[in-house]
Formats: structure tokens, sequence, C-alpha cells
């Protein structure tokens, strides 16, 4: 493929479809109030376009848009708002209704032109579906800001049929011409050599742009978009964590940091704020209950993680080595270096000094061999793995987990509480409860009690299945210090007893340190 023209930097134009082609994926449901924490944080991310529906699918979907459209639409930094639409009077109307609070709006009007989707779902010839799309376009022409038509199923479409509608549709009024991949069926060079013709030869206004959609039913949603960036799309329709319909969508993270990595290559950027990227997947995990695998590009629990000794070593040294990405661009405070058996003494001994561990040289070799041993029988070796190894020196945990019982309930009256025998080094065996409205919340509280902290406050959890294990992670703010740990066990609650009991440790030892240093 020949490279961009040198034409300068163009914007390109992130159309999120998240809350529509992604929701309606299976194990992926929002409700309304979900749709709309989802929206605001959109809204931060800067996406130009948020189609947030499809209005005439169900009562709820039209109430999830208007509730979105009324409480963001009117906002000066809002994106365009978008719900989907066929190509009949009824969907026209119900998006409009849908919509009208909004500031912006725009229709999002589709209709398969394949000879599969002609036969098979219009039952008509390909006059009579010009017809039809002309039509359309025209009753909802004046009743939107914008109005953006899909070729359905475009890919497979007979291109010179395709160009036919793409002019039918741009002449009637639409303002975007999408042309998506609905099937997930072609190739980089084929999209790219499509959009390159359809940009140079379809009679459009100036304005009218086009724009790519493409899922992932072959692992090229992301690729086949950056080729049809560079050839010439303007706008790129993706969603958080790819999610979507069958394999899900082109990923938003991916495309976007792509571009942002590459300006060299694609001359093109968009206006999102990368520094959002993190926080949104990881409400979107949440809301849906579906988190990404942690090998996911960008936003996986891996994208920044190191366990390879080499890697860390060189991460150590200068992270440019083994990084294209700083994990502050996404929103993260840093990368990780994984302790397992791939890491090596570099790594262990950054992780020993944050943990507050100085040690002389013979004993961090003999502690580096009992961490080899240790690894070999473990995933990851934790913060408390490494305490509990340089516990002989005298500086091992200020808090020893004793017992932790956990009681809940269905009932609204039936609050969370948990309750944690602990014993501590120098005040001895402390039993404490607490309350929360969930049982991460009751848990913490009992920490933050046993430990008499003023403020204490639960920021995040983070649990994945890990075989027969639950590995959870917490990040909390102690006394306006944030502090986090990281536990693995069978049983969850004592998982996340055990993760809370790292963060306390942790918290303790930076005491101590500061402790000695003031000292000194």
């Amino acid at each position: 493929m020949s490279q961009q023209p040198e034409t300068g930097v163009r914007n390109i134009a992130i159309f999120d479809t998240s809350l529509r082609d992604g929701e309606q994926a299976p194990g992926f449901s929002m409700n309304t109030a979900q749709k709309l924490k989802l929206a605001h944080a959109l809204t931060k991310l800067k996406v130009d376009v948020m189609e947030v529906g499809f209005a005439a699918a169900s009562p709820g979907d039209a109430e999830a848009i208007h509730t979105i459209a009324s409480e963001i639409g009117y906002l000066h930094d809002a994106p365009m708002l978008c719900s989907l639409s066929r190509a009949t009077e009824g969907d026209i109307d119900a998006a409009e209704r849908a919509l009208g609070p909004a500031r912006r709006s725009r229709l999002h009007l589709f209709f398969g032109t394949s000879d599969l989707h002609l036969a098979a779902k219009h039952k008509m010839e390909k006059p009579e579906a010009l017809k039809t799309i002309e039509r359309a376009l025209k009753m909802a022409r004046g009743r939107f800001t914008e109005i953006e038509f899909s070729a359905e199923d475009a890919l497979r479409t007979e291109p010179a049929f395709l160009k036919e509608v793409l002019e039918c549709a741009a002449a009637a009024g639409a303002d975007v011409l999408n042309v998506p991949d609905t099937v997930g069926y072609t190739s980089p060079e084929e999209i790219y050599a499509l959009f390159a013709d359809l940009t140079a030869n379809v009679a459009r206004p100036d304005h009218v742009i086009f724009s790519t959609h493409n899922h992932d039913d072959l692992g090229m949603a992301v690729a086949n978009s950056l080729a049809a960036v560079r050839g010439g799309a303007g706008q790129v329709e993706c969603t958080i964590n790819g999610i979507g319909e069958r394999a899900g969508n082109c990923a938003l993270e991916e495309v976007v940091m792509a571009l942002n990595t590459r300006p060299d290559h694609y001359a093109a950027t968009t206006g999102v704020e990368t520094r959002e990227i993190f926080a949104v997947s990881r409400l979107l995990g949440e809301t849906t209950g579906n988190a990404p695998p942690r090998n996911k590009a960008i936003v996986g629990r891996n994208a920044f993680a190191h366990e390879a000794g080499i890697h860390q070593h060189g991460v150590l040294a200068d992270r440019r080595t083994y990084e294209i990405m700083k994990p502050e661009d996404i929103g993260l405070p840093s990368n990780a270096l994984v302790l397992g058996k791939h890491s090596g003494k570099h790594a262990l001994r950054a992780r020993l000094e944050a943990l507050g561990h100085e040690l002389g040289a013979n004993r961090f070799e003999q502690l580096y061999a009992d961490f080899k041993r240790l690894a070999d029988t473990k995933r990851e070796v934790t913060d408390n793995d490494l305490c509990d190894l340089v516990a002989e020196d005298g500086r091992g945990h200020a808090w020893e987990l004793v017992r932790v019982e956990m009681r809940t309930g269905t009932k609204a009256q039936e609050r969370p509480t948990a309750k944690v025998t602990l014993d501590h080094r120098a005040r001895g065996r402390i039993t404490t409860i607490g309350h929360g409205t969930g049982p991460f919340e009751a848990l913490t509280d009992a920490f933050c009690v046993a430990a008499e902290v003023k403020e204490g406050m639960l920021e995040s959890v983070d649990a994945h299945q890990l075989s027969r294990e639950m590995e959870i992670g917490v990040g909390l703010t102690v006394d306006g210090v944030a502090i986090a740990g990281r536990s693995q066990h069978t049983d969850v609650v004592i998982a996340a007893a055990e993760a809370l009991l790292a963060a306390f440790n942790n918290h303790a030892r930076m005491a101590d340190s500061s402790r000695l240093a003031d000292a000194a």
C-alpha cells in the first residue's frame, strides 16, 4: 500500500457505538442508569459522536437515548448524540423523539445493499432499493443536525452498485457515508483500495466524509479501520474494549493509540482525551461484568506489565526499551513489574525497596534464591509473599490475618458486615467489625477500625479468576495516602481480606520508613 498523501495531518472523527452496537451483544446489556454513567465517561473521553442506541428497537432503548440526551446533550462539550434507524418513517420518528433534548443530533440510517441482503432481507431489486434509500433520507432531512447513511454489508456489495448507492445517499442529504464491513469479511489491502477508490470517485458535496465500521470476525477490525483511514476515511466507528456483535468491533483504544503513536505513518490524529481511556475501559468492565482479557492491547492488565527479567531490567533502566507508549498516556499511573519465575534481580530489588526493605548484598542473594524457588510454585509472587521471605530479618508483617467472617443478605436493611481478627506485632490480637454497602467496603471498614486510621476509602477492586484461585487487587486511600495490595486464594473472601492485609502492611512499612528517615 502506498503512503498517505502529503496533505498534512488529518483529524479523524471517533464515532463510539459502545452503547448501541456494543451493548446489543450477548452479555453486555445495560440499563438506562448504567448507560448514562458510561455516557458521562465517554463525554470526558471526548469522542466526537456517541451512538446511544436504536430508538425504535424497544421502549427501554428510546428511554435511555432520551435520558442521555436530556442530561448530556445540552452540554457545550457534549459529543454529537446519535440513534440508529432503519429506512422507515416509524424509525425516523422514534429517533427524532428520543434525541429531541440534544443540542446536536445525528440520525444513523442504514440499509442492506449486498445482493444477499437485497434478496434475503429486503426482497427487492436494486432500483427499488435506491428509491427506498432516497425516500428515507429526504424524509429525515432537516430534522437532525446531521444524517449518516450506512450501506450495510458494503464490503460484499457489488462495487458499481455501492458507488451508485453512496452517490444517491449524498444527493438525498447524507452528511456521512459509512462503508461498513458488517460481517468482518475484508482485509487491510482490500479495504484500503476500496476507500481510495470511493473517496476519489464518488460524487458528493464537499462537506460529506466517509466513515469505516469494521467487525472483528477474522481478527482484523483495527487493522482494517486503520487501512481505511489511510485510504481516505474521515471517521472510524468503534467501541470501548472492542465489544460488539459476535467477535466485536474495532477497539477504540487500539485505533486511537495507533494513530497517536504512529503519526509519521498515518498522518492522522484524533481529539480523544487518551488519559481517560483506562478509566472508561475499567468502568465498562465493571458495569457489564466483562473485563478485557489480560493480554488485551492497551487496556489489558498485561499491556504495561513485565515479568521477564531481561524486559524488567530494560524498563528499569529506560522504559522506552520495551514500551512504545507511556502508561500515563491512557490514565495508568505507571507500568507494573510482575514478579514471577521469569523475573530477575533488578525487578526484585526494586519491589523490595518500594516496600521499604533495604537488604545487604549477602542477604539479598539468599532471598533471591528463596524467591526463585517460591516463584516456581506460583503464577505471581505477591507483596505478602515477599514480606514472608524477609520476615526472619525482623522486619516482617505489622499485621497477620487470623480469621475473617462475612455476613450479607438480600434485604435492604441487611447491610454487609465483616468481622476480622488480626494480630499486630505491638498491640497483640484485635477483633473488629466493619459495615458497608458491599462486602469489600465492609472488609475495608473493619481493617480501618483495626488500624485506627482517621479516614479510609476503598477506591478500586480488581478481581480475576485464575484457574481454581481468585486473584484480587485493591486500591485505597488511607489518611490521604494511596495504598494497594494484591492476593490470591481459592476462597474469594480470604483473597479479599489478604489483599487488604497486604495494603495495610504496605502502609505500616511506609510509616516505619518515614519515622526512620525523620529520626536520621
